[in-house]
């Protein structure tokens, strides 16, 4: 008889429990989603705040489809070859955003290794189309590495997104670990770098639970801040399918609260850490706190 071998998963904690939608504003996102045809990251990813999100009619929008050319073994957006037309989507983008009324708006990918550019020109002709159809909307991107190329980051600069974040997602050392090479971590600290060289605003984000060392965290730490980077979230990692990696470690909230503490003291001008944390989770909170603060924004 076969052994069923168990799940080292700890027990997930109480703080990490969500609520089931039941505001209007919930439904009525889902409604122009499924309207505009769009895909957003928040299902995609089956991010744990969509509920929260979407009852304050924000949303992450994923461009460019929704299969990934790459398979990062922690994430939970389908892997695969890509539809190639992606038709009128950044019109339908723009369009999604005047109907909810968005004053701050986060444009997420698919890595498209397959395309030229990464699907660079494509970021840059959605932040076009928010512009012209909702002019007072900021806009931040999270961008793949688009390879390391130059050229294709510049394309995204230069149509002037209010913050550039990409995230490392985890420590060098656990790159393996989450089906990355590990000179990819290199690769991502160089685009954020030459973002924030170029005048931009940069962010980044971690998650926690993969089996990292406190001294792995603070290297990435100082990694980011060896860049510029000014904006930075850290979150608990949570396994969203019985493929992806196992937690090793749930932190509490107690000790989300010291590594912001460490953050901000390293140098970071805002810092949103807790357990249910995303890379785009009250994005809009971090960039007004630049703002008051009066560091430097586009």
């Amino acid at each position: 008889m076969a052994t069923l071998l168990k799940d080292p998963t700890p027990k997930k904690p109480p703080w990490l429990k969500v609520k089931l939608p039941t505001h209007k504003n919930f439904f009525y996102v889902s409604s122009l989603v499924r309207e505009f045809n769009l895909n957003t990251i928040c299902q995609s990813a089956r991010c744990p705040n969509i509920s929260e999100c979407w009852s304050n009619r924000t949303a992450t929008f994923l461009i460019l489809g929704d299969v990934c050319t790459r398979d990062c073994s922690f994430c939970a957006v389908k892997h695969g070859t890509p539809v190639p037309d992606i038709g009128d989507e950044a019109a339908r983008v723009a369009e999604s955003v005047e109907a909810m009324g968005l004053r701050y708006a986060v444009i997420t990918s698919v890595t498209r290794d397959d395309l030229p550019d990464g699907g660079a020109s494509h970021f840059a002709a959605v932040i076009q189309a928010i512009r012209e159809t909702r002019p007072e909307t900021k806009v931040e991107v999270l961008i793949p590495d688009f390879m390391g190329d130059a050229g294709a980051l510049a394309t995204v600069l230069e149509a002037g997104p209010d913050v550039l974040n990409h995230n490392l997602e985890v420590p060098e050392a656990l790159y393996p670990l989450i089906n990355r090479p590990q000179g990819n971590y290199r690769r991502s600290l160089q685009v954020l770098e030459r973002a924030g060289r170029a005048g931009a605003v940069t962010k980044s984000g971690l998650m926690l639970g993969l089996g990292e060392t406190r001294d792995n965290i603070l290297r990435t730490l100082q990694d980011l801040q060896d860049t510029g980077c000014q904006l930075l979230t850290i979150g608990q990692y949570l396994k969203a399918t019985k493929n992806n990696p196992h937690v090793v470690r749930y932190y509490t909230p107690d000790e989300f609260e010291h590594m912001k503490t460490a953050a901000v003291g390293m140098g970071f001008s805002e810092v949103e850490a807790g357990p249910l944390v995303r890379s785009s989770y009250r994005a809009h909170r971090l960039f007004q706190g630049l703002k008051d603060t009066g560091k430097k924004t586009n």
